[in-house]
C-alpha cells in the first residue's frame, strides 16, 4: 500500500490524514494527549521505509526523551509493517558505541534497504545520518534548539523533520517554537489538534469500533470526563494545547505511578510539640520503640545487597524523609529499589539522628548516604559524617545547580525503570511539585490546599539517593585506633 492509498481510506482519522498529506520539509504538531498522533506517524514512517530508495523511500530516525515511548513507537512500526504487508525484519535492540557511553537503540530493517531507528534525544546521535527525523514529545527533551539544529542538517540531502508534542509550560522551547511559527519568524508548517478536535473527527467512534462497543454521545461525554479527571492538574495544557503559565510539570504522574510498588512500605513517625521537652531518656525510649516496631522488620527482611540512603531534612514545617535503597540486580542493571520511605514530622533533632543511625546500622551492606545539609539539616549531616566518615556520608548544600544536575539524572532513572518507589499518593504529589521554570527544574512554591504540609520532600530524598549512588562511597569496614588516649574512627584499609 502506498501513502496515497492509506490516506484515501478511513484507516486514519481526518486530523491524522492531514498530517500525512503534509509533505513540508519541517512540520510541527501542537497536540493533545491520547489522540494517536505517534501511532499515525508510525504508519507514515513504515510506508516511507518500505519504498525503494530509487522511488524516494527514506529511513526514519525517531527521537524521544523517554525510552519506553521510543520502544512503543518502534513496536507500533512493527505492527504497521505487518498490517501493510511491508517486507521488514523483526524489531532489534542494537548497541551503538559512543564516545560518552554505549547507547541501546531500537531498529527495524526493510527489504528496501531503509531502516526505522528509535534513538535517544541527543543531538550527537544524528551525526552522519540521512532521511527523516521525528522528534516526539519535543517539549520534554533537554535541549530542543540543539536537537532541531542537528535534525535540520538532514534536510540538506532531501530529508524532513517532524516535530510532535503536547505543551510543557510557557517558558519551554517548544512553546517558543509554536509562537515563532504563528508570528511568522519560522516558515514551518503547523498543525493544531485539541482533544475536542479529535473527538469531532471521530476519535471516540474509532475507539468504540476497535473495542466492539456501540458509540453514543453519552459514552463520548463520559470518555472526555475521564480524561479531564486523569489530567486534573493541567487539562488545559495536556488536552487543549494551552501551555501552563505557572510552570510546567517536570515529572508526569503516569511516569511516577509506573515506577511504584505496593510492596514497599511508607513508615510515618510524628511527634506533638510537647514531645520535644520530655526527658532525654523518655524521647530516646519512645523512638527506640518505634524503630523496633516499624523499622526493624523492614531491615531484618532486607537482602544483603549494597544500600544507599538519601535524606531530605525538615523539622516543624516540612517533613524529614529518609529513603533507603538497595541495588537490585547488580551494577549492570543499575536498578535501585526502595526498602521503605521513612517520613518524620515534628521529630526533634536528636531523635531524627537516632532514627538515621538505627537505619544505617541495620543495613547489611551500607555503602553511601547523602543528606540535605542546608540550615538546620547541617547538624544531623555533620554528626553523621563524624560517626560514619566522610567517604560514606555526603553533606549536600542543595542549590539551583544541584537541581540542574540531578533532576535530569533522577528523571532519566525513572524513565529507564532504574528506580522503584513506594506506591503512595503523597509521594506522587511530591513529584508533581517539580516544575520547569526558565529551563531549570525546581520545587514549586507552596500553594496550600490538602497537601500544604508537604513540599516535595520525598522527591528531594530521591535526588539524594541518586547523589549517594553516583558519589560511590564504597563499603569498607571501620576500626578503632587509639590516638592520644582518644578513640576515633579510622577508615579501614
Amino acid at each position: 500500500m502506498t501513502k496515497a492509498e492509506l490516506l484515501d481510506v478511513d484507516v486514519l482519522l481526518p486530523y491524522q490524514q492531514a498530517w500525512g498529506r503534509d509533505d513540508s520539509e519541517v512540520k510541527v504538531w501542537e497536540k493533545s494527549r491520547r489522540i494517536g498522533a505517534s501511532y499515525a506517524e508510525a504508519a507514515l514512517s513504515v510506508l516511507e521505509a518500505a519504498k525503494p530508495k530509487n522511488a524516494g523511500g527514506q529511513s526514519t530516525h525517531y527521537l524521544s526523551y523517554n525510552k519506553d515511548m521510543t520502544r512503543q513507537f518502534i513496536t507500533d512500526c512493527a505492527t504497521w509493517a505487518k498490517a501493510l504487508h511491508a517486507a521488514a525484519g523483526e524489531l532489534e535492540e542494537v548497541i551503538l558505541e559512543d564516545e560518552e557511553k554505549d547507547i541501546t537503540v531500537f531498529r527495524i530493517s526493510f527489504a528496501s534497504g531503509n531502516e526505522i531507528w528509535g534513538l535517544p534525544s541527543a543531538p550527537r546521535v544524528l551525526r552522519s545520518k540521512q532521511g527523516r527525523v521525528v522528534l516526539d514529545e519535543a517539549a520534554f527533551v533537554d535541549d530542543l534548539d540543539a536537537l532541531i539544529e542537528a535534525a535540520l542538517a538532514l534536510t540538506i540531502w532531501g530529508g524532513s523533520v517532524a516535530i510532535l508534542s503536547t505543551h510543557n509550560g510557557v517558558d519551554n522551547d517548544f512553546n517558543t517554537l509554536i509562537t515563532d511559527i504563528r508570528e511568522g519568524r519560522q516558515d514551518y508548517s503547523l498543525h493544531h489538534t485539541t482533544i475536542q478536535d479529535a473527538l469531532d473527527d471521530g476519535l471516540y467512534r474509532r475507539i468504540c469500533l476497535v473495542n466492539g462497543r456501540e458509540w453514543s454521545s453519552a459514552g463520548e461525554e463520559t470518555f472526555l470526563q475521564k480524561l479531564l479527571k486523569l489530567y486534573r492538574d493541567g487539562p488545559a495544557q495536556e488536552l487543549y494545547c494551552i501551555p501552563s503559565k505557572s510552570g510546567s510539570r517536570y515529572i508526569s504522574r503516569s511516569l511516577v505511578e509506573s515506577r511504584m510498588s505496593a510492596d514497599i512500605p511508607v513508615l510515618s513517625y510524628e511527634c506533638d510539640d510537647d514531645f520535644t521537652f520530655l526527658a532525654d531518656a523518655v524521647r530516646a525510649g519512645d523512638t527506640d520503640e518505634w524503630c523496633r516496631e516499624y523499622l526493624a522488620p523492614v531491615l531484618d527482611a532486607a537482602p544483603e545487597k549494597p544500600a544507599f540512603v538519601g535524606m531530605d531534612f525538615g523539622r516543624s514545617g516540612d517533613l524529614s524523609v529518609l529513603a533507603p535503597y538497595i541495588e537490585d540486580g547488580g551494577r549492570t542493571l543499575r536498578t535501585l529499589r526502595a526498602l521503605c520511605y521513612i517520613e518524620m514530622r515534628n521529630v526533634p533533632f536528636a531523635q531524627q539522628y537516632q532514627v538515621f543511625c538505627t537505619l544505617i546500622d541495620g543495613l547489611k551492606r551500607f555503602y553511601s548516604a547523602s543528606l540535605d545539609a542546608r540550615g538546620n539539616g547541617q547538624m544531623i549531616a555533620e554528626l553523621a559524617v563524624q560517626r560514619y566518615g566522610r567517604g560514606a556520608v555526603n553533606q549536600v548544600m542543595i542549590s539551583q545547580n544541584f537541581y540542574l544536575e540531578y533532576f535530569p539524572k533522577y528523571r532519566s532513572r525513572l524513565e529507564d525503570g532504574e528506580l522503584v518507589l513506594p506506591k503512595n499518593e503523597d509521594i506522587i504529589d511530591d513529584h508533581r511539585t517539580v516544575v520547569m521554570e526558565k529551563g531549570i527544574p525546581k520545587i514549586s512554591e507552596r500553594t496550600g490546599g490538602q497537601n500544604a504540609r508537604r513540599h516535595g520532600d520525598a522527591v528531594v530524598a530521591g535526588l539524594m539517593v541518586v547523589h549517594a549512588y553516583e558519589s560511590g562511597g564504597g563499603y569498607q569496614e571501620y576500626s578503632y585506633e587509639a590516638v592520644k588516649n582518644d578513640c576515633r574512627w579510622r577508615r579501614g584499609a
